[in-house]
């Protein structure tokens, strides 16, 4: 695999365009890196150096790429003093960026209708993923999106334009950037934010889902990101309608290109199981592969 990296990774001085800050200690962060933006895909992230007193790099996930324009997008909330010094950064600032890191989401023409699944700060590749499936042509792509978080979203949630079949009609809060794309997508959250379906987001990606009969389950891909509860229940929803699952996983990461190894997880091959590098086997695996069926 660090052969198959050679050439695809990009060290670059990225100038912050702009930066914007929400509830609950989150920020979207927007820097030009021509390079990076070039060669992101959906599931793949940047090693991002924060503030130049601060020699760690944090690995941050891309939430959106502009190869025209040259800049990448980046939500992240901030935890420790890395990311609390990257929220202070503006406007013409200079950041050491590391990117795109990563094997990323991999869609199939014959499964189109694709549910994305984001949590928390696992937002940002499904967000990625959906934009991508905009600009495909090679199949009816019927994007639709789930989105949870416990604190504050990262955005003012609007009305939903249209109803789902399976989603009660009081569950109508969405994320205005999907709408205004035409992606169907509904929030959930279990601190009572209005409009939202009151449990976890996997419980209402599973209220769509039983409303389909077995040959549209048959063009269903599960994508998701978020904590690794999330996901694990992601895999389980998968297992229960039999359809295609992928995970991002989310992993702390030191070099974040292989070497150090320290992001391993346990994974489950054809020729047993295995040890893989969340950076560069992954973030995005099988999530039967990680998540394998209990009793």
């Amino acid at each position: 695999m660090t052969e198959a990296i050679r050439g695809t990774i990009f060290l670059e001085e990225g100038r912050v365009l702009e930066q914007s800050a929400f509830d609950a200690g989150q920020f979207v962060i927007r820097i030009e890196a021509p390079k990076c933006a070039t060669h992101a895909t959906p599931g793949s992230f940047a090693h991002v150096t924060c503030h130049e007193t601060i020699p760690m790099r944090r690995p941050l996930s891309l939430m959106r790429a502009d190869a025209r324009a040259g800049w990448v997008e980046i939500l992240y909330k901030v935890e420790g003093l890395g990311l609390h010094a990257l929220s202070q950064a503006h406007p013409g600032d200079i950041l050491s960026i590391l990117g795109p890191i990563g094997r990323g989401f991999t869609v199939q023409a014959a499964r189109p209708r694709s549910v994305l699944i984001g949590g928390g700060v696992g937002i940002p590749p499904v967000v990625f993923l959906a934009e991508h499936l905009l600009t495909r042509k090679d199949a009816p792509w019927e994007p639709l999106a789930f989105i949870g978080s416990e604190v504050p979203f990262p955005f003012r949630a609007q009305s939903a334009r249209a109803p789902l079949a399976g989603i009660a009609a009081h569950v109508s809060a969405s994320m205005p950037l999907l709408e205004d794309w035409g992606i169907a997508s509904r929030l959930a959250s279990r601190s009572g934010f209005a409009g939202c379906f009151n449990g976890f987001v996997t419980e209402l990606a599973q209220g769509w889902l039983q409303t389909l009969a077995p040959e549209e389950l048959q063009k269903v891909e599960i994508f998701a990101c978020g904590p690794t509860p999330m996901l694990a229940a992601a895999a389980r929803l998968a297992r229960r309608y039999a359809v295609a699952c992928q995970v991002c996983l989310e992993e702390y990461m030191a070099c974040a290109v292989g070497g150090c190894a320290g992001c391993t997880v346990l994974v489950h091959t054809p020729a047993g199981p295995a040890m893989k590098r969340v950076c560069v086997d992954g973030p995005v695996f099988d999530a039967y592969t990680v998540f394998p069926a209990t009793g």
